[in-house]
């Protein structure tokens, strides 16, 4: 058998991007051929990838690309905070942020068919996390195109900002930091999504049940219907201003709205998307006392 050099190491792992161990295995394997050890290491890289599927990505990183009036925003999920800081796993997002903006791929599936130099996403993807050793999965993305200009903020790797605009570059950069620190919902009290009403209302009639509970234990008069009625509308309203964007206080200045600053500014927003890492992906919580007991009871029943 032929002796693996370090040169032919190198080689296939700048053809591969596999770990230097994984790529002298398979050149021993392969007993020198260099095509024949590439195969065993993408089928090796396969074989990891699809190990690493269950397991979940609530980790990661938001990644943003503009230019001009087109940009995309994407989220990129690993396993650990970690690897979300791993130059490959960043440097991963950026490319599917340009991507995005660039080739405006209708939804994920189409975007993992893309190809990179002559390399599927979705083949990168497996590589990657054969060389990182977690899964990785490509969660969301959003594509902005049109008349308005954009501008986004990100707040380290985790919230990212797209603010689609007409008006001053500096106010509307302000208005992205502001959404980043007060995650508005809407850009006003009437686009907040029903279903957010309707759950604020019952928590605002859920609370003054108990009130009224607790008003009865007391031997206090209980309110009128109307009263009640008053009372759950006003706490719904209040909600409406807390996160709808145009009411909420504008963070640099507590002595005005956000809808004022702009006014004051001549900007108008259009439109704004927030991605925050890992928002609604729950997380698996590892109990070590119940994995133990597990452990022990199945070692009795053998």
């Amino acid at each position: 058998m032929p002796a693996i050099t370090a040169s032919m190491v190198a080689e296939l792992r700048a053809k591969t991007d596999a770990p230097m161990m994984e790529c002298k295995k398979a050149l021993t394997e392969a007993e020198g051929n260099m095509d024949k050890a590439e195969e065993l290491l993408r089928v090796k890289l396969g074989s990891k990838a699809s190990k690493a599927a269950s397991r979940v990505t609530a980790e990661g990183i938001v990644a943003v690309h503009i230019d001009g009036t087109t940009g995309a925003m994407i989220e990129l999920n690993c396993e650990t905070d970690f690897v979300s800081k791993n130059d490959d796993f960043l440097g991963f997002g950026k490319t599917l942020a340009e991507m995005v903006a660039m080739r405006s791929p209708p939804d994920v599936a189409a975007l993992s068919a893309l190809e990179i130099d002559g390399k599927t996403v979705e083949a990168i993807r497996a590589v990657l996390i054969g060389k990182i050793g977690e899964n990785m999965t490509i969660r969301r993305f959003k594509r902005f195109s049109g008349d308005a200009k954009l501008v986004s903020y990100l707040h380290g790797t985790r919230i990212g900002v797209v603010v689609e605009y007409v008006g001053d570059d500096v106010a509307a950069k302000d208005v992205a930091m502001h959404i980043a620190a007060m995650k508005p919902v809407a850009l006003s009290s009437n686009e907040v999504p029903n279903e957010l009403i309707e759950k604020e209302r019952a928590v605002a009639a859920g609370k003054a049940a108990e009130d009224a509970k607790l008003a009865e234990a007391a031997g206090k008069p209980a309110q009128s219907a109307e009263i009640v009625t008053r009372r759950i509308e006003g706490s719904v309203q209040k909600y409406l201003k807390e996160v709808s964007l145009f009411n909420q206080t504008f963070v640099k200045n507590d002595k005005q709205t956000v809808e004022q600053m702009l006014k004051e500014r001549s900007t108008t927003i259009k439109g704004f998307t927030m991605y925050v890492v890992g928002e609604g992906i729950e997380k698996k919580t590892d109990d070590f006392a119940a994995e133990v007991a597990a452990q022990i009871a199945a070692a009795k029943g053998q």
